[in-house]
């Protein structure tokens, strides 16, 4: 799945909003490729832990 799926928007409008510095997360720029960090990706859906997400015990 990608970032822009999980946050409900299409790849266009996430490729838009990373050009003009408005992307709701964090991103990492690597040559032609943008990297979302997935910590990030999940504190912006409100999520503490894939553990605590799944209802297993979180560290």
């Amino acid at each position: 799945m990608t970032a822009a799926r999980a946050l409900g928007i299409g790849h266009n409008k996430a490729y838009d909003l990373i050009k003009s510095g408005q992307f709701p997360v964090r991103v990492l720029p690597i040559g032609n490729t943008v990297r979302i960090p997935t910590a990030a990706l999940w504190e912006a859906l409100g999520v503490s832990s894939l553990r605590g997400a799944l209802g297993g015990p979180s560290s």
